[in-house]
This record gives structure tokens, C-alpha cells and sequence, in this order.
């Protein structure tokens, strides 16, 4: 009999090959200044009726009343709002408890909501670390014929999102989290590349600026509501950095965002640009957590007047993403 140890490394490895192909996807995303001066169309926020929005309307429908006992819920359940890496939104597994052409229309809503390569790398996680898709969670909220409706998966080290716009003013439906229980600095952790991404900047920074961005210990990693005290952001501002400094935050940004569709990648970074742009952000580096205490700052934060974006890749890999207009 094959242990769970040895499917998660056969798993990984038949999957590895398909992430190296479509590595090239993730590095080469657009300069700040490129993409704030593409053409309006570009940057339209996500369609009301994209393919993940149809999905979850046709799954609503085809529930029997004993299954939206379970997973359709009202608007103002508060489980809607809530985030963790580690929980199960409603008492069902999408395997068990949705039937065949069910769980179909779950696998295309996750495929419609993702890139390429982020629809390879969430699989792979889910297969990693909560069993599979079918061993994950989701609820319905709202309902799509009379009002504001949402989708929502979560489960161990994941929580998706899709609402076709219903949320006012947040980008991907609300805060998102992800991980993987790889060790963080692993070149086997799926979301390593990311961290990789963001040292670059920090290379890149002079000694004072260094001094700036290098903070000892870090905020609780759930602490990802916009803050009304914008005074008190951590690390140095973007704003004070030269222009191939700020191009590399930008590339940090837009890599942490690229697993997802690019609708919801555009209303994000048209929410960035809401808080005055890329120049408002500031981006911290926490010495607590540094993985083998190589200097290489597995803990940093990006957060602005409308974006908290934390990275926890020790020992494993926490990251949470929230990007909204301020009320």
C-alpha cells in the first residue's frame, strides 16, 4: 500500500515538470509603468457574467433543498467575511456530498477564478495538503436571482473566491489565503518563487534603505485589514525609491496575483492605483522566521491605503491577500 508521504511525493513529482513549463508564465509580468498606461479596456474590473460566475449560478440551481440547508447561505452569514488558513466554511466535503455533474461545475468555477499556472499550483496544493478538491469546502452566498451572490472554497491552506462584482469595491471577492506545507524556502514549495521575488528587492536596496525595510519582529499574519492609520505602515515607501527599485515591487506585486484570472489581477491593480498607486505601498522585511538564518527574509508585507498583502513562508508557506477600495 502506497502511504500518504509517498502519493505526495509521486504526486509532486509527475507534477513538477508542468510547473517548469509554465514558470516562464509567472516571470515575465508587465513594469508598473506599462501596465498603469495600458489602454482602459485592459483594466475593466471582472465581468459580471464570466465563466466562474455562470458556474456557480448553475450550481445553485441544480441543489436540492437538503444540500442549501448545508451550503447556500444568506448574504450576511459573517463565515462570508472570515479568513484563516486552516477551516471549513460549511460541515461538507465537495466529494461526498456533491454528485458527479456537481462537482464538475466546482472544478470549472476554480478553473475560471485561476491563470494557467495558478489553477496547476492550487491543484497541486490541494492534492498536498487537504487530500484533493474533493476533500475541501464550500458555501454559496446570497442568491444569484434576487441579489448580491457569492462562491467561496476553503480548507486547509486555501480560500477562493468568485462574485462576478458583488462585493463593493474588493478585488477577487475579498481576502484570499494560500500556502503550502512544504518547507517555506523549499524549492519543492510551490509559492517559494514568490519570496525569491521579493528578496530581490531587497538586494536591491542601499544600506540605509535596508535599514528602512528590515523591521525585527512581524504582525500577526492575520492582522490584513486596511488600516485607518496610515501613519503607522511598516517598512520603507515605495515612493522614496528609485525607478528600477519600484519596478521590482511592482514585479513582486504582480507575481503574488498572478495565479489568479486576469480580470481579477486588472481590478486589483485598478484598486492599487484607487490608493494613489504603487508609490503609496510600503514593503517590510521581518528577521523574526528567517528559514536557516541565511538572510534571506522568509516574512515580508506589502501594505498600502488599499492593500495588505503577508507573506509567512516560515516554516511553511502563509500568505494572505487583500486588496479593496477604503469605505
Amino acid at each position: 500500500m502506497v502511504s500518504k508521504q509517498q502519493q505526495v511525493d509521486r504526486d509532486t513529482s509527475v507534477n513538477r515538470r508542468h510547473f517548469l513549463a509554465q514558470s516562464a508564465g509567472v516571470a515575465v509580468v508587465a513594469s508598473s509603468s506599462s501596465y498603469f498606461a495600458s489602454n482602459a479596456a485592459a483594466r475593466k474590473p471582472a465581468k459580471k457574467a464570466d465563466d466562474a460566475e455562470i458556474a456557480s449560478k448553475e450550481l445553485y440551481a441544480s441543489l436540492s433543498d437538503s444540500q442549501k440547508k448545508v451550503i447556500a447561505l444568506p448574504w450576511s452569514d459573517p463565515r462570508r467575511t472570515k479568513i484563516h488558513p486552516n477551516w471549513s466554511i460549511t460541515e461538507m466535503e465537495i466529494g461526498p456530498f456533491l454528485n458527479k455533474a456537481q462537482g464538475e461545475l466546482v472544478r470549472r468555477i476554480v478553473k475560471g477564478i485561476t491563470s494557467e499556472d495558478g489553477h496547476g499550483r492550487l491543484l497541486q496544493q490541494m492534492d498536498d495538503d487537504g487530500g484533493g478538491l474533493d476533500a475541501y469546502s464550500i458555501a454559496l452566498f446570497g442568491n444569484p436571482d434576487s441579489g448580491p451572490f457569492e462562491f467561496e472554497l476553503t480548507g486547509r491552506h486555501l480560500t477562493l473566491r468568485a462574485d462576478g462584482n458583488s462585493t463593493a469595491g474588493a478585488a477577487f471577492g475579498g481576502p484570499l489565503v494560500y500556502g503550502h506545507s512544504v518547507k517555506g524556502n523549499s524549492p519543492k514549495n510551490l509559492f517559494s518563487y514568490q519570496t525569491k521575488k521579493a528578496n530581490e528587492v531587497f538586494k536591491a536596496l542601499d544600506g540605509k534603505q535596508q535599514k528602512k525595510a528590515l523591521l525585527a519582529k512581524a504582525p500577526g499574519e492575520g492582522a490584513v485589514k486596511l488600516r485607518k492609520n496610515l501613519k503607522a505602515l511598516p517598512g520603507i515607501k515605495v515612493g522614496s525609491l528609485s525607478s528600477d527599485q519600484q519596478e521590482l515591487v511592482s514585479n513582486t506585486l504582480q507575481t503574488i496575483i498572478a495565479p489568479y484570472r486576469k480580470e481579477d489581477v486588472a481590478e486589483a491593480m485598478e484598486v492599487v492605483k484607487a490608493g494613489g498607486g504603487l508609490g503609496e505601498l510600503r514593503i517590510a522585511f521581518y528577521q523574526s522566521g528567517d528559514i536557516d538564518n541565511d538572510k534571506e527574509w522568509d516574512v515580508w508585507r506589502l501594505e498600502g491605503p488599499t492593500v495588505v498583502c503577508h507573506f509567512r513562508g516560515a516554516p511553511h508557506v502563509h500568505a494572505y491577500i487583500n486588496i479593496a477600495r477604503r469605505s
